[in-house]
């Protein structure tokens, strides 16, 4: 009878140590966690705070240097063309150029010519011509300027090449107008008569130098010749990027030779009656 009472004592005193040492081996990781968390935070406190200083030291010494860009400034837009060049390209307009609307003419700029000669019952030559110049600066955000341009460069060729309705176009690389240069020509019907378009794209370093220049025989005149036109609109790029290089001190404007007569025929009828001068690129 008193058996099963004190086996029933031993079982509760063993259940009862087996508990202790359960809990106390529990406790064993926690202490020894804290500790290590006590201990880290108690002794690294300045060392982080020195690597902190350290990485960001290194961080902004390992900032990539954007190599400054070459031209700072542009040249007035309708003094980029001698007289002798808009006398041969816009003979009854030569003395009319229009600048652009700028707000920051040391990055971008523009100018217009218009000329319009009546030839009497043979109807009458049009002439329009349009430069333009966009300079891009170096930012640690955007990159180095001449990149930019480069960029900047391919879309303004891309879009020349992309004219809804244009005929018969041409794209031609050009040589001696920069670091490089494309010339874009093709036909374009509008209803004052056919028009032939050319457009040259150059850069100089951070610059981006566009030529438009079209022309077209209206009221029963000829039209103009095409390689005529194209071999004007190159002489007007290569005439403006020299103008660049001048402006900001280095290079000098060449005196190039006269184009074909052809593309300096001349036009007079009322301004009134001739066709909107605007660019015809698609937007």
């Amino acid at each position: 009878m008193h058996q099963p009472a004190q086996r029933d004592q031993s079982d509760q005193q063993r259940a009862k140590r087996l508990s202790r040492v359960l809990v106390c081996a529990a406790a064993v990781p926690v202490m020894l966690i804290a500790a290590g968390c006590s201990s880290d935070s108690g002794s690294g406190d300045g060392a982080n705070k020195e690597n902190a200083g350290s990485d960001l030291t290194a961080t902004a010494s390992a900032a990539p240097t954007v190599q400054a860009a070459a031209y700072k400034k542009l040249p007035e837009p309708c003094q980029v063309l001698s007289k002798k060049t808009l006398t041969d390209l816009v003979p009854k307009g030569a003395t009319s150029g229009k600048e652009g609307t700028s707000s920051d003419t040391a990055s971008r700029g523009s100018c217009s010519w218009t000329s319009l000669d009546n030839n009497g019952v043979k109807g009458s030559q049009f002439r329009w011509l349009n430069v333009s110049l966009l300079r891009f600066d170096s930012s640690q955000t955007q990159g180095e300027g001449d990149k930019l341009a480069q960029a900047y460069y391919a879309k303004q060729v891309q879009e020349a090449q992309s004219v809804t309705g244009a005929k018969n176009a041409k794209s031609v690389p050009v040589a001696g107008a920069g670091d490089e240069a494309t010339a874009v020509r093709y036909d374009l019907k509008k209803k004052e008569g056919a028009f032939k378009q050319q457009t040259v794209v150059a850069r100089v370093e951070n610059v981006v130098v566009t030529i438009d220049y079209n022309g077209a025989g209206l009221a029963g005149e000829k039209a103009p010749s095409a390689d005529a036109l194209t071999k004007a609109a190159e002489k007007a790029a290569k005439e403006a990027v020299a103008a660049v290089t001048t402006a900001n001190g280095t290079g000098s404007a060449p005196v190039s030779p006269s184009p074909s007569p052809s593309a300096s025929k001349s036009a007079s009828k009322a301004a009134s009656t001739a066709p909107s001068p605007s660019a015809t690129k698609k937007s």
